[in-house]
Parts: C-alpha cells; sequence; structure tokens
C-alpha cells in the first residue's frame, strides 16, 4: 500500500506550535477529509476548534506504509507522526 504524507503545522491555544504527519492512503485527494482526519487528532489533544486548512497542512511525498501504521490506517483511515510539540 502506498500512503501520502501530509506535513502539518498547527498553532495550539497557548500559542506554540505542533507539528505532526498525517498518513492516508494515496487514493485520498480530498483535503476536507485529510484536515477532517487532522482535526480529530486535534481533538484528541485539546486542540479541537484551531485552524486547520491548507496554511496548516501540505501535501509532501508519496511512500510504502509501514507496519506500524497499516492496522490503523485499515481501522481509522489514517495515522498520525507526532514531531514537535504535540502533548
Amino acid at each position: 500500500m502506498k500512503v501520502a504524507v501530509w506535513d502539518t503545522y498547527v498553532t495550539k491555544k497557548d500559542g506554540s506550535v505542533m507539528h505532526f504527519d498525517i498518513i492516508a492512503p494515496q487514493e485520498i485527494k480530498d483535503t476536507t477529509v485529510i484536515y477532517g482526519y487532522g482535526k480529530d487528532y486535534l481533538k484528541t489533544k485539546g486542540q479541537d476548534g484551531q485552524p486547520l486548512t491548507s496554511e496548516e497542512c501540505r501535501f509532501c511525498h508519496i511512500e510504502t506504509v509501514r507496519p506500524q501504521w497499516e492496522a490503523e490506517i485499515k481501522q481509522k483511515g489514517y495515522f498520525i507522526i507526532e514531531m514537535e510539540n504535540c502533548n
């Protein structure tokens, strides 16, 4: 399975910037779906309501799915890689 990596930077409620990647099947081209995945993730971090648009989230590249991502992608449709300030 090939997946798309969406590089995402969202300003948190405290003003710091969280950086994470949204990993989704490459067939998903609708940015509304991708942004929805990001917004679902932000809710789990207490950051619901923060802007997540093309300003914060951009397609980066395509790669082969990694085994540790695959089960969650099949279950939820996406996987999040936390990079910076995601706590």
